[in-house]
C-alpha cells in the first residue's frame, strides 16, 4: 500500500492485541512508527520486531489518559521524525459486569478517561501537526459504540462518546483537509478481555470469550489497513455489525436479543 510509504504514524495501545498486530502489519509498508503504551518491556520487544520487518520505529511509554503525557508523546514524535501524518488512537480498556453489580463506580470514570478523553487529549495535541501535513486521525472504536451491550455499559458509553466526538471533529476539519476515520471492530482475540474489570474493579485474569470463534488481532489489523489507507470515514469489521446497525432502526428489540446472546455465548 503505497499510501503508507514515508508516512509518520503514531500508534497508541501498541504493546498488545490489535495495536501490536497493526504495528506489525504496518511495518513492511515503508512508514515510520512511533509506538506507545504503558508497558515499556513489551514496547521494546515490539520495536525490535518492527525493525526486523524493515520499518523505522521508536517507542515512547505513556499513559494517554493524562493530558500532559499526551503533549509529551506528540512532542516526542515530532522531535524524532519531524512530522506527524497519521495518529491512530487505539489504546483502550473494558469492563465485564452488570451495572447493578458494580461496586466501584470509579470504573466508569476510568473507562471514560481511557476510551474517550485520552483520544480527545491526544488528538488536540496532534492537530497542529496533522493540519500541517493534511494528515489523518484514526479512532479504533467498537461496535459497542453503536448499540447497547449488557455487562459492558460503561465501555459502551465511552465508545459512544468517542464516536460522537470524532464524528463532530470530522465536520470541523473538512477545510483543513485532515481526514477522520472511525473503525468499529467486533469481538477480537485480545488482551483487553483478560484485563476487563469486574464489578469490584479487579482484572478478570482470563478471557470470557470463546476465542476460537472470534477473529484474531492480526486478521482485524488486515481489515483495518485498507480503510486507513483510503482515508475512509467509517468502517465496521463484521457483517453482523453492519447489518445490526441498520436493523437497530427498524427492529431494536431484535438487536437487544442479539447482544444478549453474543455476551452469553462469548462470541
Amino acid at each position: 500500500m503505497e499510501s503508507f510509504k514515508d508516512k509518520v504514524v503514531l500508534l497508541t495501545g501498541a504493546s498488545e492485541g490489535i495495536g501490536r498486530a497493526l504495528a506489525l502489519a504496518l511495518a513492511p509498508l515503508g512508514c515510520k512508527l512511533l509506538l506507545s503504551a504503558r508497558n515499556e518491556s513489551r514496547l521494546s520487544s515490539l520495536v525490535d520486531e518492527v525493525l526486523l520487518a524493515g520499518a523505522e520505529a521508536a517507542a515512547f511509554a505513556a499513559d494517554v489518559s493524562d493530558a500532559a503525557q499526551c503533549q509529551s508523546l506528540i512532542q516526542a514524535c515530532v522531535e524524532r521524525f519531524g512530522r506527524l501524518d497519521i495518529l491512530i488512537n487505539n489504546a483502550g480498556m473494558t469492563m465485564w459486569s452488570r451495572f447493578d453489580e458494580l461496586a466501584e463506580l470509579e470504573i466508569l470514570e476510568r473507562l471514560m478517561r481511557v476510551n474517550y478523553l485520552a483520544p480527545a487529549y491526544l488528538t488536540h495535541a496532534a492537530l497542529p501537526h496533522l493540519k500541517a501535513s493534511q494528515g489523518q486521525v484514526v479512532l479504533v472504536a467498537s461496535i459497542a459504540g453503536l448499540t447497547g451491550v449488557p455487562t459492558r455499559s460503561g465501555y459502551a458509553a465511552s465508545k459512544h462518546a468517542a464516536i460522537g466526538f470524532f464524528d463532530s471533529l470530522r465536520i470541523e476539519l473538512v477545510q483543513d483537509k485532515v481526514a477522520v476515520t472511525v473503525i468499529c471492530p467486533d469481538f477480537v482475540v485480545s488482551e483487553i478481555h483478560k484485563r476487563a474489570l469486574d464489578g469490584q474493579g479487579k482484572a478478570l485474569g482470563k478471557s470470557p470469550m470463546q476465542e476460537a470463534k472470534i477473529i484474531t488481532a492480526a486478521e482485524c489489523a488486515q481489515l483495518m489497513l485498507p480503510v486507513i489507507a483510503k482515508r475512509k470515514r467509517f468502517y465496521i469489521t463484521s457483517w453482523r455489525g453492519r447489518v445490526g446497525r441498520w436493523l437497530r432502526l427498524i427492529a431494536p428489540s431484535l438487536i437487544d436479543r442479539t447482544a444478549r446472546r453474543a455476551i452469553a455465548s462469548g462470541h
